[in-house]
């Protein structure tokens, strides 16, 4: 049994940006809607065009409605074509993948998308031939692998007019200036210098026009190697101390060119251990962290467990949820990133080391492990705009292959890896260990892991800064007007208008100069069940947890014996780190100080607003951390309108205006996975089998039993 709601006369177009075209289309598609197994969906017509996928009802028409939090470019029925996973086929109930020339076209079309959303068509009413226009349209356009020029970010740039700077106070670090400001700001221009030895990119494409190295190193060491075997200053701490980066030589090397290599290497690392510099320390993460590989595998798995197709395989998954999470090894390699990271910082702060990170390349987990550092040890990068420069100059402009690891043009899945993704999950759990200290939300990371997939925007969509400049000017040969400006993801009025931008700000950050030590206790949220994975005996915290056999990890991932002299870690005691963690975590919170994540057991959590969102069953209607924040904030909003009324009766000048805030009205309707989960949700029973349902006395007797389910797996078939 199908219940339809029945296809509208009138005629319903796409929105189509600057330099979109319309490339296929289909009428009288059924949209399946997920909240339930009934069938139930809506009529429309499925479009495919050079952005994105979209289906259109005769909602679609109507802006009534319309959602608080709506994006500008991506509509609730859009898919970007780079945001497309999978797309499966239903042929006489059977699921079978999608790729290619298709000799037989499916009864129902599946989309499972990069953000964990699921579209699901029925194409059974469609006209034949319409469904082998937008099936193969589909595939084609979101499948195959594609030239970079093909990409929408292109036909936009060029039909789009760009007026504006776009970069709203970002550092962009495309300029000289840049880069000598951020040395300034830190305090690292006693040490360090910014150098032009790549412009023209004479040194190497994959390298930045622009970097900073140690004062002692000289532009012909720069261009021996192109630039490999030069450490590249990321960041310097307030006491002196640096953090390095080196792109490292190829480990399969004749004799005669590793012996060459070596001594060129240990010169570098004899220049850089004299006065000035402090003792260097060396960790080469390709052996100290999980492997690119290890990585894909992981979150392959875990995005598995949210792309749900129905109320029934959420509830099947349910009762083993632990089990399967805990499979996926996700979690944990978040926690031995954030992990390092602690290490890195306690070697900068307590050992006043620099710390020289090696990886191949130096655009990977480098880039991970740079920004968690900084994140961790400079207030001003748990700014929004301290946040944008950060991810500016350590990914965009330090090189790391957006393109590749993204797989934006399907050209080998070899390349792809989450690897900006990791940093945003791990950046995510110190937001939610301590939201004073950001000001940004965690709203403000699921909309910038969303943006990963928009092509409008050239911030994601680049190997480097030589291919962004070349693509560039390439470009501006043909539109005859100079080279144009790609947009930038920071504008983030081009998605969002001010009143969901405001979404994206934490009412409750402690500015400074003011650092409110009082919240440490409230800052600490009750774990949410489902989220984290327990503690249990045949595990226990002592030996599972973050000081296992630490001091063998701290000596093992140090980089090649031959520079073991300028390592000081022999007169470390075994349980330096462990000290410095225990001792830090038992002081008040400085909000602008050093912050260092809890990573042991069930403090890693499951980012729920991006990997939940979508699925009502995982939604707590009236709950939840919105709940809580919608009633500071009509507090915070009556104190506000107190003071005005204070400040007029005594006729004193109101210094400055008074800071607006963003509260959610009906709070007691909203979801807990609020602004994307939003008030027309309904609430769902869990379908359980019958022989379930008669061990449960009625609803009410599974709501007061709310864990009851995790039980129920003896049961279940």
């Amino acid at each position: 049994e199908i219940h339809i709601k029945e296809p509208v006369e009138k005629e319903v177009n796409p929105r189509l940006l600057p330099g979109e075209l319309l490339l296929c289309e289909a009428s009288t598609v059924y949209k399946y809607m997920q909240e339930d197994g009934s069938n139930r969906g809506t009529y429309g017509k499925l479009v495919c065009t050079n952005f994105k996928i979209s289906f259109l009802d005769d909602d679609s028409a109507s802006d009534d409605n319309e959602p608080e939090f709506k994006n500008k470019i991506v509509g609730e029925n859009d898919v970007t074509l780079q945001c497309v996973d999978q797309i499966y086929g239903v042929y006489d109930e059977k699921k079978k993948l999608l790729t290619g020339q298709l000799r037989k076209y499916p009864e129902r079309l599946i989309i499972y998308c990069k953000d964990l959303r699921v579209f699901n068509f029925c194409l059974r009413y469609t006209k034949e031939e319409e469904v082998k226009r937008i099936v193969s349209g589909i595939v084609h356009h979101s499948q195959t692998p594609k030239l970079l020029k093909r990409l929408f970010l292109f036909s936009y740039a060029s039909a789009a007019p760009n007026n504006t700077d776009g970069r709203n106070g970002t550092v962009m670090f495309d300029t000289l200036e840049d880069w000598r400001d951020e040395l300034e700001r830190t305090k690292g221009n006693v040490k360090f210098k910014a150098v032009t030895t790549n412009e023209g990119y004479r040194v190497s494409e994959k390298l930045p026009l622009y970097f900073v190295v140690p004062i002692c190193i000289s532009e012909e060491s720069i261009l021996k190697y192109e630039g490999r075997g030069i450490p590249i200053w990321c960041w310097s701490c307030h006491n002196g101390a640096a953090l390095l980066k080196m792109s490292a030589f190829p480990k399969e090397q004749d004799d005669s060119t590793s012996q060459m290599q070596k001594a060129f290497l240990d010169g570098i690392y004899k220049t850089i251990s004299k006065p000035p510099y402090e003792l260097l320390k060396v960790d080469d993460l390709s052996s100290s962290l999980p492997s690119l590989q290890d990585i894909q595998t992981a979150y392959t798995r875990f995005k598995q467990l949210f792309l749900i197709d129905n109320s029934t395989d959420f509830w099947a998954t349910d009762v083993k949820w632990f089990s399967l999470l805990e499979s996926t090894n996700w979690l944990e390699i978040i926690r031995r990133v954030l992990k390092k990271a602690v290490e890195v910082a306690e070697c900068l702060e307590r050992q006043h080391t620099n710390v020289l990170l090696i990886e191949e390349t130096a655009t990977d987990l480098c880039c991970v492990i740079t920004s968690l550092v900084q994140v961790m040890m400079d207030s001003y990068s748990r700014t929004k705009l301290g946040f944008q420069s950060l991810i500016q100059k350590e990914w965009v402009i330090g090189g790391h292959s957006f393109l590749d690891r993204c797989n934006h043009l399907h050209k080998s899945e070899k390349e792809e890896a989450p690897v900006f993704l990791l940093l945003l999950n791990c950046v995510w759990q110190l937001v939610q260990q301590y939201p004073p200290a950001f000001e940004f939300t965690e709203t403000y990371l699921t909309v910038l892991s969303d943006s990963l997939y928009v092509p409008v925007f050239s911030t994601f969509f680049f190997n480097s800064q030589h291919q962004r400049d070349t693509s560039a000017s390439g470009e501006s040969l043909k539109t005859q007007s100079g080279p144009f400006r790609f947009l930038t993801v920071w504008d983030w009025s081009v998605q969002f208008d001010p009143k969901a931008q405001a979404f994206l700000n934490n009412p409750f950050y402690a500015e400074k100069p003011k650092p409110d030590k009082s919240q440490r206790k409230t800052a600490r949220f009750k774990h949410q069940r489902q989220l984290s994975l327990p503690l249990t005996q045949a595990k226990p915290s002592t030996k599972r947890g973050f000081f296992r056999e630490e001091t063998d990890h701290l000596i093992k991932n140090i980089l090649g014996r031959r520079i073991g002299k300028f390592i000081n870690s022999s007169d470390e005691p075994p349980n330096n780190l462990k000290e410095f963690y225990d001792s830090w975590h038992s002081k008040p919170i400085d909000y602008h100080g050093l912050l260092l994540p809890r990573i042991d057991g069930p403090e890693i959590k499951v980012w729920a607003q991006r990997y939940l969102r979508w699925i009502p069953e995982a939604q707590l209607h009236g709950g939840g951390t919105i709940a809580v924040t919608a009633k500071i904030l009509d507090l915070m909003e009556e104190v506000q309108s107190l003071q005005v009324k204070m400040d007029e009766e005594h006729s004193q000048a109101v210094s400055g205006d008074v800071p607006s805030v963003t509260t959610p009205r009906n709070s007691a309707r909203l979801s807990s996975l609020f602004p994307f989960a939003l008030l027309q949700r309904q609430s769902v029973k869990p379908a359980l089998p019958t022989s379930t349902w008669k061990d449960l006395e009625d609803e009410d007797d599974l709501v007061r039993r709310d864990d009851e389910f995790l039980d129920l797996s003896g049961d279940m078939s």
